[in-house]
């Protein structure tokens, strides 16, 4: 079979990955670069988490996920011991994580994230194309994790954005985060102690630019469909299922969407109908 040489091989994939992540962190930075400490120490729709906290979750899920794509053997055994030993003393991983880095200066803390997205696009870079690299979810390739990453970043960067009272211009690249969307169907049912969807769901999105966007067979009769930036604020659980325009079809597509979450871990506490936290 000939390739096309128009078709981007797996290498190309993975560098508009990393220049579309670059991209996004760079506008969550225009964002606070500039920010006094209160709008540091501002509450964000996440209970208990500041801007600070936001950023510092990303710096360090960075520094994680850079780990893992350097060295899977040291990721896999460092998690274990510094999980296991939190764990133990009755903490929370991912907010003693968040906690330690909002009690840095904010020009360190923001330093440091600067420089750790940066190793980790390195890592990612070389990692090699066929390993599946160990996270706190099912294991990805480089291109996943990539896309996991750029998903992060956007949607934190949405609770930066509305503690700051921003309105953000959605891109082209809400596409990486639809898609992670789509795939983690069955994980989300999983997640909820319900067996995975057996019927094929279609999903069709218009993009910011008025394209549409499809995901799975045309015919299918479970069906979603609705704006791109309402169905990425679905599945990262920053908007109530109730607050967005997005329209279900079938028992499979309408059992979905309540529950439908893109990230890895317990599924969170989401936000309230109206806009509520």
């Amino acid at each position: 079979m000939t390739t096309d040489p128009k078709d981007p091989g797996p290498r190309d994939v993975l560098t508009g990955l990393l220049d579309d992540l670059r991209a996004e962190s760079a506008v969550l930075d225009g964002l606070v670069a500039g920010l006094e400490p209160a709008g540091w120490a501002a509450d964000t729709p996440a209970r208990g988490w500041t801007v600070a906290h936001q950023i510092a979750h990303l710096a360090w899920t960075d520094d994680w996920a850079e780990l893992s794509a350097r060295d899977p053997e040291a990721f896999t055994a460092e998690s274990g011991r510094v999980f296991g030993e939190l764990v133990a003393a009755g903490a929370d991983p991912v907010e003693d994580g968040a906690a330690r880095g909002a009690a840095e200066e904010p020009a360190k803390l923001l330093d440091r994230w600067r420089a750790g997205r940066e190793r980790l696009a390195a890592a990612l870079a070389a990692a090699p194309g066929d390993a599946r690299l160990p996270w706190f979810g099912p294991p990805m390739k480089a291109p996943s994790m990539a896309t996991a990453r750029l998903m992060e970043t956007w949607a934190h960067g949405q609770d930066v954005a509305d503690a700051l009272g921003v309105v953000r211009e959605p891109t082209a690249r809400l596409r990486h985060v639809a898609h992670l969307g789509v795939r983690t169907a069955g994980f989300a049912f999983s997640l909820h102690g319900l067996p995975a969807p057996t019927d094929p769901i279609r999903v069709e999105l218009t993009a910011p630019d008025g394209e549409l966007w499809t995901w799975g067979p045309a015919d299918a009769a479970d069906r979603v469909s609705g704006p791109a930036l309402d169905f990425c604020l679905l599945v990262t659980q920053r908007r109530h299922r109730d607050d967005l325009a997005l329209t279900a079809t079938g028992t499979t597509a309408t059992a979905w969407l309540p529950i439908a979450q893109a990230f890895a871990g317990a599924p969170g506490q989401g936000r309230k109908a109206g806009g509520g936290q």
